[in-house]
């Protein structure tokens, strides 16, 4: 609880693959800045390591308490990627050890869709397209979730950023070879990045965050759809590919709103034009809304309504994993 009396604090935590974010909230709005670590949460024999969470999280978590004056959190939200299919030693582990290093006894793990959909739809039902370097989308009707791609960048992630550099650079070597498909623009675009094409798969395929690299020539296809039909092609099935995602999960419900979120569509008209046409035929009856948040706010917003008793998203081993316990 707070000192005085006042309504209890509330942790929320972002774990991704640029490091750990966490925020301090009082009274439901944020207290000061969010921290955050520059290293990403390992991941092990048995997952995401939950030593290596805590040892990055708990020193956060004092400094956030410390400086907001409370001395109990009513509720911590842990989003954190690859929940889903990494995250059996996180629930084996972090109930135990945040009760007995900070008292917390209600704690929410969602995987990192579920907080993408909490920050940019709250508890209403619909569906959400989450695109960074991959892209997932996920949806409810708030009685279960339904989940579509997310499968990493050689089975899936179709129309996320790694998948858009890699069709870009594809072009570019068509166009280097002289085959059919192929883009002088981008290949231009390429050698200016990468150097000669003809060297790429020497520098690229030994490396460990090849999704990253192929990701980083999504802004350079962008750059040159609108004048490129190529370039265009590529992120107009880029969207299809979305579209169709949102379309597999979202409820078949008229009061449904369909968002997206992510770093990816900071690339503007040139992928947010063709995807608003793409979801109008494809989901004709959701509503499309804008994402009021990130995942973030998703966290935040979670734990909130934890604390509060509300949290009114579907609760799911997997995808949202709850532990509460009742005080004295």
């Amino acid at each position: 609880m707070t000192r005085g009396g006042a309504l209890p604090a509330v942790l929320a935590v972002d774990s991704g693959g640029s490091g750990l974010r966490a925020v301090l909230a009082v009274r439901g709005e944020p207290f000061g800045a969010p921290l955050a670590s520059k290293e990403p949460v390992r991941t092990g024999p048995r997952g995401i390591d939950a030593g290596h969470l805590l040892e990055q999280l708990l020193p956060m978590a004092r400094r956030l308490m410390a400086a907001a004056g409370v001395d109990g959190l009513g509720a911590v939200a842990v989003g954190a990627a690859g929940l889903a299919t990494l995250g059996a030693e996180l629930r084996a582990e972090l109930p135990s050890a945040l009760k007995r290093e900070l008292g917390v006894r209600r704690l929410a793990l969602a995987a990192d869709a579920v907080t993408a959909y909490a920050g940019a739809l709250g508890h209403q039902p619909g569906a959400v397209i989450a695109a960074g370097t991959g892209m997932i989308a996920i949806g409810t009707d708030l009685t279960s979730w339904r989940r579509a791609d997310g499968w990493g960048h050689l089975l899936g992630d179709c129309g996320g950023g790694a998948w858009i550099g890699r069709a870009g650079l594809e072009a570019a070597l068509r166009a280097f070879d002289g085959r059919r498909g192929g883009s002088t623009a981008l290949l231009e675009r390429a050698e200016g990045m990468f150097g000669p094409v003809s060297d790429l798969p020497g520098k690229l395929y030994p490396r460990t965050d090849r999704p990253a690299v192929l990701a980083s020539f999504a802004p350079e296809v962008a750059a040159c759809a609108g004048r490129d039909p190529v370039a265009a092609d590529i992120l107009r099935a880029a969207a299809r590919h979305m579209a169709e995602s949102a379309a597999a999960v979202c409820p078949a419900d008229g009061e449904a709103q369909v968002a997206v979120t992510g770093g990816l569509f900071k690339m503007g008209d040139a992928l947010l034009a063709p995807l608003g046409e793409e979801l109008a035929e494809q989901l004709p009856h959701a509503r499309r809304v804008p994402a009021a948040g990130d995942p973030v706010d998703g966290a935040l917003r979670i734990a909130v309504d934890l604390a509060n008793d509300e949290l009114a998203l579907p609760r799911d081993q997997r995808m949202l994993y709850v532990v509460t316990e009742k005080t004295d």
